[in-house]
């Protein structure tokens, strides 16, 4: 089996952290991201990444959350699944980022959609970037 990127490694981990912040609830993204990658033992190549990733949704989640709302047509963040969610917030972080082409992200976001998630929810989420990247301008 080939090595996967760690561009590819990373957004696991990112959404690993965003999983668990979801379920605990009120406690801080980054201190949940680090006490995760630390019970993992994630190498530093995978957790630099990562981390950009988690400041970014540090940072503008709120704003993010707001974008990927306007676009999910009469789907409030709370009733999406917990992989849905979290996936459409790590892909968002990503297009905010904008190093990434927005073509890439949306394919990175449905596999890890499809493998944590299901068949529906890698649809779901296609159709959703789709339309938050034409939203933020990346496409």
């Amino acid at each position: 089996m080939p090595r996967t990127r760690v561009e590819t490694r990373a957004r696991a981990r990112v959404l690993q952290a965003l999983y668990a912040w979801d379920l605990r609830g009120e406690q801080q993204l980054e201190r949940v991201a680090t006490q995760i990658w630390d019970d993992l033992s994630v190498p530093p190549d995978e957790r630099k990444l990562a981390s950009q990733f988690v400041r970014t949704l540090t940072k503008h989640g709120t704003e993010l959350d707001a974008e990927i709302t306007e676009v999910t047509a009469n789907w409030r963040l709370e009733r999406l699944g917990v992989i849905d969610r979290c996936v459409l917030r790590l892909a968002a972080a990503e297009l905010q980022h904008g190093e990434t082409p927005p073509r890439v992200v949306i394919q990175e976001a449905v596999r890890l959609a499809e493998r944590y998630g299901s068949v529906k929810s890698a649809k779901f989420v296609n159709g959703v970037l789709d339309a938050l990247a034409r939203r933020m301008g990346r496409m």
